[in-house]
């Protein structure tokens, strides 16, 4: 792993696809796993490839892969309804600490 990639922030995102739904997960790269999901290069998740095409409602940054999968599974607990609202408004210090209340 090159010295780059180790400093780069993992980001959990919330996409809204074209139906409506939403869909989270973490990366490294939200713009690359955006162009993903989006079908302009390879790998994006089955779920949103018939659901084209998705927009990026928010991304949060955390400092290493645990903390974003935490808060990953935070997000995906909550109704469609607060999803958005739950990871804005989550405190800059709590995305780190990911204690979450499900």
């Amino acid at each position: 792993m090159t010295a780059l990639r180790r400093g780069m922030p993992w980001h959990v995102y919330l996409l809204e696809c074209a139906d409506g739904t939403l869909y989270c997960g973490i990366t490294r790269n939200v713009q690359r796993r955006l162009a993903q999901h989006n079908g302009d290069i390879p790998g994006g998740a089955r779920y949103t490839a018939g659901r084209r095409p998705s927009r990026l409602l928010a991304s949060r940054a955390c400092t290493h892969k645990g903390a974003a999968l935490k808060l990953e599974m935070a997000v995906k607990a909550r109704p469609s309804a607060k999803k958005l609202d739950f990871l804005q408004k989550m405190p800059p210090d709590a995305v780190e600490l990911c204690h979450v209340e499900f």
